[in-house]
């Protein structure tokens, strides 16, 4: 239940990130993103493992544990950044989240075909309400156009989608997302949640040795130094709560199987309705289906986190309903 409770934290404090990146992006660019919130999660890290006196645990993992974690923490929080931002600057969270959860199936697929997880009845009923959820989401959100930019005397212009590069971005983000948890869990498979810090700090430092990489390219650090104070608040905030998420999801992976931990970490995509609405209320849109998509997704996180045999004791089925419940592949 730990586990699932990290997971649940870790969803909450990614929809405040995803609120606070949007509005970071109205402003500022993808490039500054990076700049701002991959760097500043390697001090978290630090402070939380020192804190914690679990640093310790950096001498007990393998040479290959460490070359995961960096391979994880460059493609995750530097490639699968950059397009889940460059998406989300293009066509909007509304359109670019669905299309990023497809993250989730390729997970899932290579948490069975990998680290062979069992998938259940009761899981796939929880897998499919949470695909449900931001699908109908994404339906509500598409009858109006949100505001771009911050309002002005004159009112908001409005928001006109680049669909290409939207949908591009949020592939690439997609697939990045579904690949790094796997990585992450080979090599946190035989931990605790002080290893799950360490593993943390160490594929923050790989994304920011990644970053500080990026900046020696002609013009790139300039560029980033050119920061507005408006676009370098909302990054901080999104750095530092996007550090917290992942360090919360860091030490649920040393708990649950990924098959319980990522979908159930794709509440943020219907907890984001709540930040949205208190930090971007002009740039995003709601309604009913925004509302039941939120709903289904919490019904789909509660059925992942029960154990098959507790629903069964509480809910007496027949003996034939109760087999099929108990069937799990492989």
């Amino acid at each position: 239940m730990l586990g699932v409770l990290l997971a649940a934290l870790s969803a909450a404090t990614f929809a405040f990130n995803n609120a606070s990146a949007r509005r970071g992006v109205l402003t500022g660019s993808v490039a500054q993103a990076l700049a701002i919130t991959v760097p500043i999660g390697v001090p978290i890290f630090l402070l939380a493992a020192a804190t914690t006196g679990t640093l310790g645990a950096l001498g007990r993992f393998s040479g290959e544990a460490i070359g995961l974690l960096a391979l994880a923490g460059a493609l995750h929080f530097v490639v699968g950044r950059y397009g889940n931002f460059r998406a989300a600057q293009a066509i909007g969270n509304n359109l670019s989240a669905p299309v990023i959860q497809l993250g989730l199936a390729v997970t899932l697929a290579l948490a069975v075909v990998v680290l062979k997880e069992a998938l259940t009845p009761l899981r796939m009923l929880g897998i499919a309400l949470l695909a449900l959820g931001p699908a109908l989401m994404r339906n509500g959100a598409s009858d109006a156009p949100p505001a771009y930019v911050e309002a002005t005397a004159a009112g908001p212009p409005k928001f006109h989608p680049r669909y290409a590069e939207g949908y591009v971005f949020a592939l690439l983000a997609a697939l990045i997302y579904g690949v790094s948890p796997i990585l992450v869990r080979l090599a946190l498979v035989a931990g605790d949640p002080g290893s799950g810090l360490v593993g943390g700090l160490i594929s923050y430092a790989a994304a920011t040795i990644a970053v500080a990489l990026l900046m020696l390219w002609p013009g790139q650090l300039r560029h980033a130094l050119a920061i507005t104070p408006t676009s370098l608040k909302w990054f901080t905030y999104s750095g530092i709560s996007v550090s917290i998420a992942q360090m919360f999801i860091y030490m649920a992976y040393t708990l649950a199987p990924i098959s319980v931990v990522m979908p159930i970490l794709q509440l943020h995509l219907a907890l984001r309705v709540v930040f949205s609405r208190i930090l971007n209320p002009q740039h995003e849109v709601f309604g009913r289906r925004v509302l039941l998509g939120t709903a289904l997704s919490l019904l789909g996180a509660v059925a992942l986190s029960l154990d098959t045999e507790l629903v069964l004791s509480v809910i007496p089925l027949p003996a034939s309903l109760a087999d099929l419940a108990r069937w799990h592949w492989p």
